[in-house]
């Protein structure tokens, strides 16, 4: 019989690791955490007990061709060391990084953090986490608004473009071109309402249902830009899993509302409607990117694209469609 083969992580880690000064020679027991594309991510069994180490990767491993700048890890950090000063817990604690990409945080434990992507796919959708999930976000963005030294601090625009922009609405604008117009506008108020630090990744897969509250993963997208991007590309998400899971339905569209209701409530920096009118282009755009952007959701069949589709190229074609549209608009979808 063959010995199955062991698996290690790359030579860049293992060379960041022994930098930092946490292995030598030998390797300590370690072995692979699967959900992301964008790093390699490990846990690692240290003498003083596990951690969790990941590297960025120049290549995304999604079957488009989408390279991304290594130096994100570094906003990542940036974003975990503020983010828990504003609100503590809501991220992992960074126990030390380098300049190789590398990141070691605090290693917390599945049955204790299960994901919130794993939960709405079993049904358990909590708006009482989706709330919270909404809560935290405000905070961070409310105590971030308008304070110019952060946006030197958090000058990730380029990152940001190459991660979210063009594999969302530039991948759109190529599969859609009719939408061209409606989609570069949305880019263009992106642009013009940068006032505070944003997360860039905030999806269910992201995020871990904590005993403390929800714990937010995966900041490398974290750049000065408009706080409606975060609570728009988190509500998509909560709206797609009603075709992977319609009985759980209701329970969705309640952490919809719940979603948004209590990021509202943190809005201090500018008017709570104007804020909402951009997040529901965000809904939409994000819904369409799904199904034709850079990375697709794996759990759509072909009727969920078709009507996933369909309801995000109107709901992009519509501008004055609010939140309450979107919602509508998407019900119809699910149960039509």
């Amino acid at each position: 019989m063959t010995a199955a083969p062991t698996v290690v992580a790359s030579e860049l880690l293992l060379a960041s690791l022994r930098r930092l000064g946490l292995i030598g020679q030998a390797l300590p027991p370690m072995r692979p955490l699967t959900g992301g594309v964008s790093s390699e991510v490990w846990r690692v069994d240290l003498p003083s007990g596990p951690v969790c180490v990941k590297r960025a990767l120049p290549r995304l491993n999604v079957t488009a061709l989408w390279e991304a700048p290594l130096e994100r890890s570094r906003f990542e950090v940036a974003w975990l060391t503020l983010a828990n000063e504003i609100v503590p817990g809501i991220g992992p604690p960074v126990l030390a990084h380098d300049d190789g990409g590398a990141i070691v945080l605090g290693y917390l434990d599945p049955a204790t953090h299960p994901v919130w992507k794993d939960e709405l796919r079993d049904g358990r959708a909590d708006p009482g986490v989706a709330a919270e999930v909404g809560r935290r976000l405000g905070r961070v963005h409310a105590a971030t608004a308008r304070r110019p030294e952060l946006a030197t601090v958090f000058d990730n625009a380029g990152v940001f473009a190459a991660m979210r922009l063009e594999p969302y609405l530039g991948a759109l604008a190529r599969a859609h071109p009719d939408l061209g117009a409606e989609l570069g506008a949305i880019r263009t108020s992106y642009a013009a309402h940068a006032v505070a630090v944003v997360h860039g990744d905030a999806g269910p897969k992201n995020i871990l249902v904590g005993p403390a509250g929800p714990v937010l993963l995966d900041s490398e997208c974290a750049t000065w830009g408009d706080p409606a991007f975060d609570v728009g590309f988190c509500a998509a998400h909560l709206l797609l899993k009603c075709h992977w899971n319609p009985a759980a339905t209701p329970r969705l569209l309640s952490c919809f509302d719940a979603l948004v209701a209590a990021h509202r409530a943190e809005v201090t920096w500018e008017d709570g409607d104007a804020l909402a009118e951009r997040t529901a282009r965000w809904v939409a755009a994000c819904l369409l990117a799904r199904v034709d952007g850079l990375s697709p959701v794996e759990y759509l069949d072909d009727e969920g694209r078709r009507r996933t589709r369909a309801v995000g190229r109107h709901l992009v074609a519509d501008p004055s469609a609010g939140l309450a549209d979107v919602r509508a608009t998407w019900v119809e979808s699910v149960v039509g």
